[in-house]
C-alpha cells in the first residue's frame, strides 16, 4: 500500500473516467469504495486526503444496536429533532440500514471503543437511548483513516489532490451530466465521466464563526445550483452550541457527548442557566441550546457577539474524561485550559448545513448522471434540525447506494483522447485590482452572513445583506477571472501562465462559490417567515403549521412543496 499520495504537481490529469467523486470526506471515500470495482473512479480533493469536516467529527455515529434500543426509537428521535420536516421514508431507510453500515465499518477495520468486548455506546442530546458508537473523541478521524487506507489499495480508484471542481459539464441536448471542469494548479481542464458524485461537505466558511475546516466552502451546492439542479431547505443551518472560544484559537468543537456524559453549562456567576430556557437543560436539541446561550449573553453582557459562557467538565469522572475525550483535553491544554480544574469558554458556531442538493434514496439528483452524498445532499433525513451523530451515518447509508449505480462505463476509448481540447494561455498580471477586490470580499463576506443569518434573523437585516451580496455578485460576474473560472467553454483548457499561484486561484474560485452560497442561504432565510429547527426569526418567533413544507430553489426561483 502506498504510504502517501504522489506529489500533486506531478499528477497528470486523464481526460476521462467512469465516475468522478468530488470530495474525500467520509461520504466521498465510502461512496468510492462502494462503487463497482469494474468502474474506473477518480476522487477529486482540493487539498490532501483527510483534510475535511469528517476527520474533525468527534461525537460518533448513531445506530440502534442494543437490545434496549430499536430502529423505531431511532426513527422517532430523528423525526422529533427534525421539527416536522424530516421525510419519513428517508429516515426509515437510514435507521434500518444503520446496523449493516456499522458492520461494514467493522469489517473494514474501524476500531470503535468497547466495554467488556461489547461496542461501547454513549447517549447524546435528543437521543432517547445510548446508541452512539465512538473511537474516543476522534471518531471521524478513525473512520477516515480506515477508509483512506482502503481507497489507496483499490486499483480502480485514482486520487487527484490539489484540484478544485469548478463547473458541471452538461450535455447540451439531453442535460445529462457528462463531467466537470477543474482547476489543478495553474490550469483549467475538462474531464469526462459517465457519472459525477458531489461529496464536498458543507458550507460553514460562509459564516465568521464556524467549526468547519477551511475547505468547507459549499462548493458542491454552488456547482449544482449553477447547473440548475434542484436545491432544498438551504435556510436550515445548525449552530453547534459549544465551540471553544478563545482569542486567536480556531473554533474547536467541544463534542455533544461531553454534555451527554454530564458536563454543565454555566455563566460567569457559575449558574446553570440552560434550564431557564428548556426543561432538558444542556441536553435539549442543539438549536435550543445555541439560542439559550445567545439569549443569555444578550441579557448578561454588553458585547454578546464577542462573549462566551462556560462548559464545566468537572462533574464527569476524571478517568472517563481521559478515556473518552483525550483530544478535547489535549486541545484545551494547548490553549491554556485545564479541563480538570476549570471550565472551558464556549460559544455557538455554525456547524452543519441541513439543506443541500435534493436527492432520492439512491443518491440521484434532478440532473441525470449527477449524484450527491453527505452534507452536500438533502436526503430528507435531517429535516430542520439534524439529530446528533446522524451525519456520519447518512454518509455511509446513502454512499452505499452507489453500489447499484445505473451507468454505462465510459464508452469512448481512453487511448483515443476524445476531447477536442483547445488551449488558451492567459496572462493575468493586469488583473491585480480584481484579485484585491475578491480578497476583500472573502474577508467581509463571512461577517456579513454571520450578522444577518446567524443564530437569530430578521427581515430588514436579511434584505440589507441580500442587497450587498447581489451587488458583490454582479460586480464579480464582470471580472475577467470569473469568466475563466466559471464560464470557460467546454473542451477548452486554460493555462494561467503567470502569478497568482494555483492556491490563490483556488481561493478566488472558493470566494465565488461562497457568494453563491450566501445568496442562497440569505434568500431562503428571508423566504421562510417562521421559526423552525435551525432557522430562527425574531420577527416570526413561532413555528407555523402552514410552513411545515420544504423550501425548494432552482435557478433563482423559490417555492414550497406544499
Amino acid at each position: 500500500m502506498p504510504s502517501s499520495q504522489p506529489d500533486a504537481s506531478r499528477q497528470k490529469i486523464p481526460t476521462q473516467f467512469d465516475v468522478l467523486v468530488v470530495g474525500a470526506g467520509a461520504a466521498g471515500l465510502y461512496a468510492a469504495l462502494c462503487l463497482p470495482e469494474s468502474l474506473q473512479v477518480c476522487i477529486i480533493t482540493k487539498d490532501a486526503l483527510k483534510i475535511g469536516a469528517s476527520d474533525w467529527a468527534q461525537g460518533g455515529i448513531a445506530a440502534a444496536l442494543e437490545n434496549t434500543d430499536s430502529a423505531a426509537l431511532h426513527f422517532e428521535d430523528t423525526m422529533r429533532a427534525g421539527a416536522g420536516l424530516c421525510i419519513p421514508e428517508a429516515v426509515q431507510f437510514l435507521v434500518e440500514e444503520a446496523p449493516e453500515r456499522i458492520e461494514s465499518l467493522l469489517q473494514l477495520g474501524v476500531s470503535f471503543d468497547r466495554l467488556d468486548e461489547q461496542l461501547a455506546m454513549t447517549r447524546e442530546a435528543a437521543h432517547s437511548r445510548p446508541r452512539v458508537l465512538h473511537a474516543a473523541d476522534t471518531t471521524g478521524r478513525a473512520i477516515i483513516n480506515t477508509l483512506t487506507a482502503q481507497v489507496l489499495e483499490r486499483k480502480n480508484i485514482q486520487v487527484l489532490s490539489q484540484a478544485l471542481a469548478l463547473n458541471l459539464w452538461l450535455h447540451p441536448q439531453t442535460g445529462h451530466c457528462q463531467g466537470i471542469s477543474l482547476l489543478h494548479h495553474h490550469q483549467i481542464s475538462w474531464v469526462r465521466a459517465s457519472g459525477v458524485v458531489l461529496a464536498t461537505g458543507g458550507g460553514g466558511q460562509v459564516f465568521a464563526q464556524t467549526t468547519n475546516p477551511a475547505v468547507s466552502t459549499g462548493d458542491g451546492v454552488a456547482l449544482a445550483g449553477r447547473a440548475g439542479a434542484l436545491l432544498r431547505d438551504l435556510e436550515f443551518f445548525q449552530f453547534h452550541p459549544t465551540a471553544l472560544t478563545i482569542l486567536g484559537a480556531p473554533r474547536f468543537l467541544i463534542s455533544e457527548a461531553v454534555r451527554g456524559e454530564g458536563a454543565h453549562l454555566v455563566d460567569e456567576q457559575g449558574d446553570r442557566f440552560a434550564f431557564d430556557y428548556h426543561p432538558e437543560g444542556e441536553l435539549a436539541p442543539r438549536d435550543v441550546v445555541s439560542r439559550a446561550i445567545f439569549s443569555h449573553l444578550q441579557k448578561t453582557t454588553p458585547h454578546p457577539a464577542h462573549a462566551h459562557v462556560y462548559l464545566d467538565l468537572r462533574p464527569i469522572n476524571p478517568n472517563k474524561i481521559r478515556q473518552q475525550f483525550p483530544n478535547i483535553v489535549h486541545v484545551c491544554h494547548t490553549w491554556g485550559i485545564d479541563v480538570f480544574r476549570e471550565p472551558v469558554p464556549v460559544a455557538p458556531a455554525a456547524h452543519y448545513w441541513m439543506g443541500g442538493v435534493v436527492t432520492d434514496l439512491n443518491s440521484r439528483t434532478s440532473i441525470p448522471g449527477l449524484y450527491a452524498v453527505g452534507e452536500t445532499a438533502s436526503t430528507g433525513v435531517h429535516g430542520a434540525n439534524r439529530l446528533a451523530s446522524n451525519s456520519l451515518l447518512e454518509c455511509l447509508v446513502f454512499g452505499a447506494q452507489l453500489a447499484d449505480i445505473d451507468i454505462e462505463p465510459n464508452s469512448v476509448s481512453r487511448e483515443s483522447q476524445p476531447l477536442m481540447q483547445q488551449q488558451a494561455d492567459v496572462v493575468v498580471e493586469e488583473w491585480e485590482a480584481e484579485w484585491e477586490k475578491l480578497a476583500w470580499i472573502r474577508q467581509q463576506l463571512p461577517a456579513l452572513v454571520w450578522d444577518s443569518a446567524g443564530i437569530c434573523r430578521t427581515q430588514p437585516v436579511l434584505e440589507k445583506a441580500i442587497a450587498q451580496i447581489n451587488y458583490w455578485r454582479s460586480e464579480c460576474a464582470n471580472f475577467r477571472v470569473s469568466q475563466y473560472l466559471l464560464s470557460s467553454p467546454p473542451c477548452q483548457n486554460v493555462n494561467f501562465n503567470t502569478s497568482p499561484s494555483g492556491k490563490t486561484l483556488r481561493a478566488y474560485a472558493e470566494t465565488l462559490n461562497l457568494l453563491d452560497v450566501a445568496y442562497l442561504v440569505l434568500n431562503s432565510a428571508a423566504f421562510r417567515t417562521e421559526s423552525r429547527g435551525g432557522h430562527y426569526r425574531t420577527d416570526y418567533p413561532q413555528t407555523s403549521p402552514s410552513w411545515q413544507v420544504h423550501t425548494l430553489v432552482q435557478r433563482d426561483h423559490w417555492w414550497t412543496d406544499g
